[in-house]
């Protein structure tokens, strides 16, 4: 049973008195009374220290409280992929195929005939797994990351999307034209419970920083979700304030105070409190406003603008947009992800049948490589981190 928030504090507050007296020992004379707790060098350090999240029972300890992508700085390789050699997985909806790229020479190695439709190549939660969503196909694709042999598809209706809880449970199936989230096991798949929705187009969402709860967005009815993790509950809808508005990629702050929701119509971000669900604030990037990536070091998060061919970078820090990156004879850059040392921003080109390798350091164009038609949700593997919540790749 996890220790209750009010057990920690007592705790926390024995642990101090212990080290008080220990110091007075250890000095050879008896503590003075005019001598204050925050005079001992022992408590000093305790009081600098961030009470640890009270995060959702059986994930992983949040490693830093004030930034949830620490364990995703550059060659931070968990044990389980360091051995996988580095791909570009890129699904091609309109030609139900998924074509892998070598990184190192930008060229295609194969190409893998998958189901109908595929939208996404995501990592499972284990970090073991590529699943391929064949949404129209009605099934996911599984592929052995460390070899690229490709396994049995695996019956799933209306797969869009797929994230993972951060406890590993449970897979979380982004079931859109169904209108539904579909809770399954994460290794099996088998359905666990069905959570009917009532807005239109769930596709994309991220975990709060203790992970109790998750943001979705509504492409087609321009809403957003507030889902609780444990109770696979549906707590808060709300309507975005601007007519026709297409929420898209969604994701975390480090801090995890709030989220960014890309919105395709009313080109831009939307900054939201995931707490406070209240009335997000609106930030202007550029035209199709699409995916969101943050960089290695949690400084910037590179906002993909698919219909006018730029990517935006947008300083944490800061609180603002700082730098605009054009792509050479434009383009339609969509989703994709950062390479394992941070160096090179990946993207499809959705309308281009290509793939985009960008620098992140000076937004120059590395490469551009032609693909099957319909490029959409593209995975970098492996990347680093602990685990992964889904999507083309969301790592704690």
């Amino acid at each position: 049973m996890q220790p209750t928030h009010a057990a920690r504090v007592l705790a926390a507050g024995a642990a101090l008195a212990a080290l008080t007296l220990l110091s007075a020992c250890d000095s050879g004379s008896e503590p003075r009374a005019t001598e204050t707790l925050a005079s001992a060098a022992p408590v000093k350090t305790q009081q600098k220290q961030v009470p640890p999240v009270d995060g959702l029972p059986g994930m992983p300890p949040v490693l830093d409280p004030k930034d949830v992508y620490v364990a995703d700085r550059p060659g931070n390789l968990s044990p389980v992929v360091k051995d996988f050699p580095s791909r570009i997985y890129v699904p091609n909806t309109n030609s139900d195929t998924v074509t892998v790229i070598d990184p190192a020479t930008y060229r295609i190695i194969k190409t893998i005939p998958v189901g109908r439709q595929p939208q996404h190549v995501v990592p499972s939660w284990d970090l073991k797994t590529l699943w391929v969503n064949n949404d129209r196909g009605n099934t996911l694709t599984p592929i052995d990351p460390r070899t690229g042999r490709v396994g049995k598809p695996v019956d799933v209706h209306d797969p869009y999307n797929l994230y993972f809880t951060p406890d590993g449970k449970y897979a979380v199936v982004m079931a859109s034209l169904d209108r539904q989230l579909v809770f399954r096991d994460a290794h099996t798949m088998k359905r666990v419970k069905t959570v009917p929705v009532s807005c239109y187009g769930v596709n994309h969402a991220d975990f709060s920083l203790d992970g109790r709860y998750f943001i979705v967005s509504c492409e087609f009815s321009g809403e957003l979700l507030k889902v609780d993790t444990e109770r696979m509950k549906v707590v808060r809808q709300e309507k975005l304030p601007f007519h026709g508005a297409m929420p898209q990629d969604v994701k975390v702050s480090p801090d995890g105070k709030r989220f960014y929701i890309a919105d395709m119509m009313a080109h831009g971000v939307w900054i939201l409190d995931g707490d406070k669900f209240d009335r997000p604030r609106f930030l202007a990037t550029g035209k199709g406003c699409h995916g969101l990536y943050v960089s290695r070091d949690s400084r910037e998060m590179y906002i993909s603008n698919r219909g006018e061919g730029t990517i935006s970078v947008f300083d944490f820090a800061r609180n603002r947009l700082t730098k605009k990156w054009h792509l050479p004879g434009g383009g339609s850059p969509d989703m994709g992800g950062v390479s394992a040392d941070g160096k090179v921003l990946w993207l499809s080109g959705r309308y281009n049948s290509e793939v985009y390798a960008i620098d992140t350091r000076t937004g120059t164009q590395l490469a551009r490589i032609k693909v099957g038609s319909g490029p959409h949700g593209l995975a970098v593997y492996p990347q680093p981190g602990r685990y992964s919540l889904g999507h083309t790749g969301i790592f704690r």
